[in-house]
């Protein structure tokens, strides 16, 4: 789809101008939408467009080991990044990786080299040489995690409660979106702030918080006593946004300390872990905190923790 016309943008802008004659008039969607590029709009809409495919024609950089991940340090990011750090711990050498930083707001997921990873342009995209006459493409991060964990023997998956992890990431992957692209993005980054949607998503959002507190209230990790996968898919959204770490003032907001001292307690806990403190900077390029854009080896990480680690 091309860029809307001057004369697709005229009409929209009468359409609004008779739709929405005064401020407290209600929207009401025309009969055939149509995509209209906004100046100084919500942020992240300029990314965003109706169609899918690339945009530039890029390749994609390949490292020395046989898995190469190309992503960006957000909760779906770190999941995967937390995994191949905690299967390095155990020391498993093969789990070594190069990870790559995709830089959302510069539109790399949208470049050629990633859309053959990964055709939706989304982070996390894996590519897995081992085979190198087959490679293998792994994209969604729940996809990601099942793979690795498969890959390397079951890793973080008991047998004996494999069904009850499953539920959890897959839990996770449906509930994720209602916090992320629902309370998130309307408490955080739209422009202009709307009781209604912040209400509604508000409520589903302290709805799941409720939900795994009552969960960790009777054994210390979400799908059984041991920490598991499903852990590593959840922490990086849930335990992130109780540790205050998601989006600025909705620890606050939500009430956190005072109604889920449970899940608190299950964040802290994950947060002291090496692989999780080392899994949560490789690709962050932001922030006052430590940040690793990109990671080649484990001696990237020298000289950016305290002794602790």
């Amino acid at each position: 789809m091309s860029p809307p016309s001057k004369q697709d943008i005229d009409e929209a802008s009468e359409s609004a101008a008779a739709t929405n004659a005064t401020e407290a008039s209600p929207y009401i969607p025309p009969k055939v939408w149509k995509w209209i590029v906004v100046e100084d709009s919500n942020k992240f809409a300029t990314l965003n467009r109706p169609t899918a495919g690339p945009r530039t024609e890029k390749d994609l950089p390949v490292g020395k080991h046989a898995l190469q991940l190309y992503s960006l340090a957000t909760p779906n990011g770190q999941k995967v990044t937390i995994l191949l750090e905690e299967l390095l711990e155990l020391g498993i050498k093969e789990a070594d990786y190069d990870a790559w930083l995709i830089d959302i707001m510069n539109q790399d997921q949208f470049t050629s080299g990633f859309c053959e990873v990964n055709p939706n342009s989304k982070i996390p995209a894996l590519m897995d040489y081992t085979d190198k006459d087959k490679p293998v493409r792994v994209f969604e991060s729940g996809a990601i995690l099942l793979y690795l964990s498969e890959k390397f023997g079951g890793a973080f998956v008991p047998p004996e409660h494999r069904q009850e992890v499953l539920n959890w990431i897959f839990w996770q992957m449906g509930a994720a979106p209602y916090l992320g692209g629902g309370f998130g993005h309307f408490f955080a980054y739209a422009k202009e702030k709307q009781q209604y949607p912040i209400d509604r998503f508000t409520m589903e959002a302290k709805r799941q918080l409720d939900l795994l507190n009552n969960v960790l209230k009777n054994q210390a990790y979400v799908a059984c006593g041991e920490y598991t996968l499903a852990d590593i898919a959840i922490w990086p959204w849930y335990g992130n946004l109780v540790l205050g770490h998601l989006y600025e003032g909705s620890k606050e907001f939500l009430n956190v300390d005072e109604e889920y001292p449970h899940v608190i307690r299950w964040a802290k806990e994950i947060a002291t872990r090496k692989a999780v403190q080392r899994g949560s900077i490789v690709n962050k390029s932001w922030g006052a905190d430590p940040n690793l854009p990109n990671r080649h080896d484990a001696s990237d990480f020298d000289g950016i923790f305290d002794a602790k680690l």
